[in-house]
């Protein structure tokens, strides 16, 4: 057998999906869920503590905003990290971080709002940390042959962490109160100490840190079979894998750095700009309030849920490439259409309110095929920096985009600028710019990863023209 750390990689990836397997996945999806319940629950604290402790309008938004700004400095922070030190403890801390800071805000004094800010923070940075490893682990420990459905699958729960603290604070803030409510934000360390017990480290990892040893006991507790009759490497696969990690790293591959910022960017933009107004002005155009606009967005949520089993399965059978390049067009359209016709009906209803019912198919559902991809794309030394700039574009993407809504209204209020009727045609052309940018980047700078081995290295990344051929034997 030749002594190779790929042909390491090989054997590893015919393993049989075994019960540690399954349990890793579940562990990751769980506290992933968690995570996003900690993340989107200050929304309900804030609304509980606004009025108690007399907060003005400029602290209240400095407590929404500082945890969507941590989570940008956490995926940047530990992408960098994670490919220098790797996956498996970078992501139970990340996990724990989150859980002891959201947990923490339970005991802070009343009226410490600095402090809850503060907390607040870790808590983003936390969960932009955890997410900038989750996915290349679970990317990574993939078998090739499973990979494109069962990635894309671990995200269809993640929106439950949202559904979660929308159930928890409706049922349960009046019987424990929000310190009650906060100190749940503990309970996410039961599957981060339970990750660091089952979880392996990345075998890909390994082998390009020059790790065999390590790797070669993962993978032959794997395919049961004794150490010594698997390949052994004595030198790292990459003449540069002692090298200091750094973001600028990812600049070698220029194509690939751009196509993520602008998917990212666009798809974060367009699927927070219209939960973020859509409600308001369904509510206008039906003379209702916009409570009782809400059943609407069930459905449309419910949409998005659909949308994410869709882009899970889709790209099995037609790739990941021509499934962003779907996901965009369909935003652009459905978004752009629901603009030009917002004050039509349509079966009896308002036609913007009946179109943003498809259109979340793509704003919402086409998450699952790109979150994997982010980690898919770059080489394995690479993944988690690549997943980290992917979540560092998403939230940049949730606080411009409001901005953005706010300048096309003429509001001052730039955190949750409310929607106006003359301001629905251009906001939401707005938003479906976004999705053209998104299918142009799939069309023009896409790069097809399904059915095809992660890279290891660099030179592995294919070519424009070794990626149409791959794109022509999938067709």
């Amino acid at each position: 057998m030749a002594d190779r750390g790929e042909d390491l990689v090989t054997l590893y990836d015919q393993a049989p999906l075994n019960a540690r397997y399954w349990a890793t996945i579940g562990l990751g999806v769980t506290s992933s869920v968690f995570d996003y319940f900690d993340y989107f629950l200050v929304g309900f604290l804030v609304a509980v503590l606004a009025p108690e402790w007399h907060l003005t309008f400029g602290q209240t938004s400095i407590m929404l905003l500082s945890a969507g700004v941590g989570a940008i400095f956490g995926s940047l922070i530990w992408g960098a990290l994670a490919d220098r030190f790797g996956r498996k403890m970078l992501l139970v801390a990340g996990i724990a971080l989150c859980a002891l800071s959201a947990g923490a805000v339970s005991l802070i004094p009343d009226g410490a709002w600095i402090l809850f800010t503060g907390l607040r923070f870790v808590v983003g940075f936390g969960v932009g940390a955890a997410a900038s490893v989750a996915l290349p682990l679970i990317v990574e420990y993939t078998p090739t042959r499973n990979r494109t459905i069962i990635t894309s699958a671990t995200v269809i729960p993640v929106s439950l962490g949202v559904l979660t603290a929308s159930l928890t604070a409706a049922t349960l803030l009046h019987l424990i109160g929000w310190r009650g409510l906060a100190a749940l934000g503990f309970i996410p360390l039961l599957p981060a100490a339970l990750i660091a017990l089952i979880t392996p480290e990345s075998v890909r990892w390994l082998v390009t840190r020059g790790r065999t040893a390590e790797a070669r006991q993962i993978v032959a507790r794997a395919l049961k079979r004794p150490e010594d009759t698997l390949p052994r490497t004595t030198a790292p696969i990459d003449a540069t894998t002692e090298l200091p990690s750094s973001f600028a790293d990812l600049l070698t591959q220029p194509r690939l750095f751009l196509l993520t910022v602008i998917v990212w960017f666009g798809a974060s933009t367009a699927n927070y700009g219209v939960f973020l107004w859509g409600p308001t002005i369904v509510a206008l155009l039906m003379g209702v309030t916009p409570q009782q606009a809400a059943p609407l967005f069930v459905v449309v949520s419910l949409t998005g849920m659909l949308g994410r089993v869709t882009f899970s399965f889709l790209p099995h059978y037609i790739g990941r490439r021509l499934c962003g390049a779907i996901m965009g067009y369909g935003i652009a359209v459905s978004l752009g259409v629901a603009a030009l016709f917002f004050d039509r009906t349509l079966f009896g209803y308002p036609a913007f309110a009946v179109l943003l019912i498809p259109a979340a198919l793509f704003f919402d559902g086409g998450f699952s095929n790109i979150a994997p991809y982010s980690a898919e794309i770059f080489p394995v030394r690479l993944a988690a920096r690549g997943v980290g700039l992917a979540q560092a574009a998403n939230g940049i993407g949730k606080i411009a985009g409001p901005l953005c809504l706010a300048l096309i209204a003429g509001t001052s209020n730039l955190i949750t600028p409310k929607a106006t009727i003359e301001a629905v045609t251009p906001a939401f052309l707005f938003l479906a710019a976004c999705g053209l940018a998104i299918g142009l980047a799939f069309t023009w700078l896409g790069v097809e990863t399904h059915g095809r081995p992660l890279a290891l290295r660099q030179d592995e990344i294919p070519s424009p023209a070794e990626d149409f051929a791959m794109r022509e034997q999938i067709s």
